[in-house]
C-alpha cells in the first residue's frame, strides 16, 4: 500500500460491508500515483474493481493513473431534484394519475427507447455539449444551467474516442431511465434538519419534490466495457502489475488514459443531457396533470465520474484526478465552481433512498475538503446482491406493500421491483448520519416517496 485505506462508517455499518470492500480499498491504495489515502463511504460494498463508494485521487505529475473501473460502468449516473411549489395534499389528489402519466411518457425499462433518435451529427453535438446541447434543442431552459454540476456540460469531451458500438446502443436512448436502481421519484419534505440551509435551497416541510436517478445508458456502460479491455490489454506496456485484474487502469499521461478521459467526459455529457431531457418530459406531464406546479431544478450531481480538481495537499494547492464510484461531490461553502445562490450553504448533495425509504439532502461541508476531497456517500448502498433479493421477495407483494403504506408503484418488471426492495438495501438513515457525523456532508432534509416509477 502507498497510502491508507479509510473507511468512513460507525461499527454497525463496518460490520455489514462485505469482506470485499476492504480487500479493494486496500487494492486501489497499491496504485501508482495515488494521494493522502484510499477512500470508501458509509454506503460502500463490493464492486468492480474499485468498491462502490470508493474515492480516489490521482496525480498525473507523478505518474497517476485513471482506472475505468474507478468511474464504474454508468458513466456520470446521478440526481437531479427539481423543486415543485406543489403541497402534499394537492399532489395526493392527482396521485394516480400523475404516477400514469409519468409511467406511460417517461420511457423506462431494460432496453428502453425514446422519441428522439440522433444522426451520427447530433450524437457527437450531445457528446460534446451535454445539458447545454438539449436546452439549445428546447429540451429545458437556460437557468436550469446553474444548477447543474459542470453548469451542464463537461469540458475536454472526445467524441471521437466513443466507440461505434457505444453510439449505437444510445441512438434512441435519450430521454430515458433504464433499468436497475434508476427511477422518477415524486417525494414529500418531512423533516428540516438545518432551517438556514434548506430555506437557501428553496426546501420547506411539507412541499412536493420530484428526483430523478439516472445515467448515460447503453453508451456509458459501453465506453467502460471498451477501455477496461483496453486497458488490461495495455498495462504491460506500462509496466504496471496489478493485484486484481479489474483494477485495469492506464497512465493518466498515456495514450489510453488521455483517450479514456475524452470518452469518459462524453459519457458525463451525455448522462447530463439524459437528465434534461427527462426535466423536459416531466416539466410536460406536470403542466397536463398539475398545471399550478413550477419544477425549478434544485441542483444535479453525478457520482461516476473522474474530475480533475485542485485540493490542498500538504498546505499546497495540487490538480488531482478524482474518481468518485458510488461517491459524490460535495464542495463547501464559498467554493467558486457553485453558483452564487448556493455559495453561502455549500453544494446540494443529493442522496437517493429505495422506493420505500427515505431520501435526502445534505450540504458540502468545508471540513469534508481535508476528509476525502470533498466527497460523500451516494445512497443507502446494497446489503444484498439483485439475485439475492428476487428469491426474498416477490415484485407484487412489494408493491402491495408500499401501496399500503400510501406509496404508488409503477414499473415494467416485477423482479426489477424485487431487486430494488426496500430492505435489500442498507439503513439510508444510518448512512447518512455516519457521513454527517464525520462530517463529510451535512444533513438538510429528508425526503419521503409518494410514487416511483422505476425502470
Amino acid at each position: 500500500m502507498r497510502v491508507p485505506g479509510i473507511v468512513f462508517a460507525d461499527e454497525p455499518l463496518l460490520r455489514e460491508m462485505d469482506d470485499k470492500v476492504y480487500e479493494q480499498v486496500t487494492n486501489v491504495a497499491t496504485l501508482p500515483g495515488i494521494v493522502a489515502a484510499s477512500y470508501a463511504m458509509p454506503d460502500a460494498h463490493w464492486g468492480y474493481g474499485f468498491p462502490i463508494g470508493g474515492v480516489a485521487a490521482f496525480d498525473a505529475e507523478q505518474g497517476g493513473i485513471i482506472s475505468a473501473g474507478g468511474v464504474g460502468f454508468d458513466i456520470s449516473c446521478g440526481v437531479r431534484t427539481l423543486r415543485t411549489g406543489l403541497t402534499l395534499d394537492e399532489t395526493l389528489a392527482a396521485q394516480q394519475p400523475l404516477a400514469d402519466a409519468l409511467f406511460m411518457h417517461v420511457p423506462a425499462g431494460m432496453g428502453s427507447r425514446g422519441r428522439i433518435v440522433l444522426n451520427e451529427s447530433e450524437i457527437d453535438a450531445m457528446l460534446a455539449g451535454g445539458a447545454q446541447w438539449a436546452i439549445e434543442r428546447g429540451w429545458g431552459e437556460p437557468a436550469d444551467l446553474e444548477r447543474i454540476e459542470e453548469h451542464g456540460r463537461m469540458g475536454g469531451a472526445m467524441a471521437s474516442e466513443v466507440s461505434a458500438k457505444a453510439r449505437e446502443r444510445q441512438r434512441a436512448e435519450m430521454g430515458t431511465l433504464g433499468s436497475g436502481n434508476h427511477y422518477v421519484e415524486v417525494q414529500v419534505v418531512r423533516e428540516i434538519f438545518d432551517a438556514r440551509i434548506a430555506e437557501g435551497y428553496g426546501l420547506r416541510e411539507g412541499e412536493v419534490v420530484v428526483s430523478v436517478h439516472c445515467g448515460s445508458r447503453g453508451l456509458g456502460h459501453q465506453i467502460g466495457t471498451d477501455f477496461l479491455r483496453r486497458m488490461a490489454l495495455a498495462a504491460g506496456e506500462y509496466g504496471l502489475v496489478l493485484p486484481d485484474r479489474e483494477l485495469a487502469c492506464a497512465p493518466i499521461r498515456s495514450t489510453v488514459g488521455e483517450a479514456y478521459l475524452g470518452a469518459m467526459r462524453a459519457g458525463i455529457n451525455c448522462a447530463l443531457a439524459n437528465r434534461q431531457i427527462i426535466t423536459h418530459l416531466l416539466r410536460e406531464i406536470f403542466a397536463r396533470v398539475l398545471p399550478q406546479a413550477t419544477l425549478h431544478v434544485l441542483y444535479d450531481v453525478s457520482h461516476n465520474t473522474c474530475k480533475l480538481e485542485t485540493h490542498e495537499i500538504d498546505g499546497r494547492p495540487r490538480q488531482l484526478y478524482v474518481h468518485r464510484k458510488g461517491a459524490t461531490r460535495a464542495f463547501g461553502p464559498g467554493h467558486a465552481d457553485l453558483p452564487t445562490a448556493l455559495q453561502p450553504f455549500g453544494q446540494p448533495v443529493l442522496i437517493g433512498g429505495s422506493m420505500g425509504t427515505g431520501s435526502y439532502v445534505l450540504a458540502g461541508t468545508t471540513r469534508g475538503e481535508s476528509l476525502a476531497f470533498s466527497s460523500s456517500c451516494h445512497g443507502a448502498g446494497r446489503r444484498m446482491s439483485r439475485r439475492q433479493a428476487s428469491k426474498r421477495w416477490h415484485g407484487r407483494e412489494v408493491i402491495d406493500a408500499l401501496a399500503r403504506r400510501g406509496i404508488v408503484i409503477r414499473s415494467h418488471s416485477n423482479r426489477g421491483v424485487a431487486e430494488e426492495a426496500p430492505d435489500a438495501y442498507k439503513d439510508v438513515a444510518a448512512v447518512v448520519d455516519a457521513a454527517h457525523t464525520a462530517g463529510l456532508s451535512a444533513k438538510v432534509a429528508r425526503l419521503t416517496p409518494v410514487m416511483c416509477i422505476k425502470g
